[in-house]
């Protein structure tokens, strides 16, 4: 399964105005917060999560909170994450990707999800 989300990073900023102790914490576990240094990256990381939980095809709610993903950059500073062990096998995860880029005022990710329950059918008849 694949997601994608967007965020204007102002919205993000003026979140981060609103809430200058609290704001990250709402959607960062404390190891993510310490890899913000930037408003962008914020907002990447933001979009990140909303991107992975359309890919479980769930969006942010009761089966997936924000909490149960975290996301991480490997020794290249390329970005991955990890899901909750329930949200896991719960949807029999196998594999994952991640890609977050910025743009003038937005952040964008994608997110790939890889699961045992999905059927391969082909492209082309």
């Amino acid at each position: 399964m694949i997601g994608i989300d967007i965020v204007k990073i102002e919205r993000i900023e003026k979140l981060l105005q609103k809430y200058p102790e609290k704001a990250l914490r709402r959607f960062l576990h404390e190891e993510e917060i310490a890899l913000v240094h930037t408003t962008q990256t914020a907002a990447g990381f933001f979009a990140a999560k909303e991107a992975i939980s359309k890919a479980l095809g769930t969006g942010i709610g009761s089966t997936c909170s924000f909490f149960d993903i975290r996301i991480y950059k490997d020794a290249n500073g390329a970005p991955g994450f990890t899901l909750s062990k329930n949200i896991v096998e719960h949807f029999n995860i196998t594999n994952t990707a991640l890609s977050i880029t910025h743009d003038d005022d937005y952040a964008i990710a994608v997110a790939v999800i890889m699961h045992q329950n999905i059927v391969k059918k082909p492209l082309f008849h």
